[in-house]
């Protein structure tokens, strides 16, 4: 009696169909990740021990040594400066709550930096904070 041989089954697994999964994965977590976007203003920030780091989301203040004044990325004047804030859409937040951070260069006046929290004020703005470096 003759015994005939079966053929084995060589079983494989077919890579390419997880590999696109994976890949579209990658590309909806890249599009759907918000990046945060801060103005490229140059300013040397004065140093602080206790300095906490906070959101990046909201309205940036920018004063620079040569009295040039930036909200996010618009530059501004003493005179238009309520203006420009007054007309941000901030959505369905309250003014009080939201976000407003002050860069300022470590030789600005004091002046400088009251004459926009009044413009702030003035508008209704009141969660604000000082952006500094951390001391080294």
């Amino acid at each position: 009696m003759q015994v005939s041989k079966r053929k084995k089954l060589k079983a494989a697994v077919d890579l390419t169909p997880m590999i696109d999964v994976v890949f579209q994965l990658i590309i909806f977590f890249l599009v759907s990740t918000t990046f945060s976007i801060l103005p490229g203003i140059s300013v040397n920030l004065p140093e602080s021990e206790t300095a906490q780091g906070s959101a990046a989301d909201g309205i940036t203040i920018t004063a620079t040594v040569d009295n040039k004044l930036f909200v996010n990325d618009i530059p501004v004047t003493f005179k238009t400066i309520d203006n420009v804030i007054g007309g941000i859409d901030i959505g369905k937040k309250k003014r009080e709550e939201f976000p407003v951070t002050i860069e300022a260069d470590g030789q600005v006046t004091n002046a400088t930096i009251v004459q926009i929290f009044d413009a702030l004020r003035r508008n209704g703005y009141s969660a604000v904070s000082l952006r500094t470096s951390n001391k080294k």
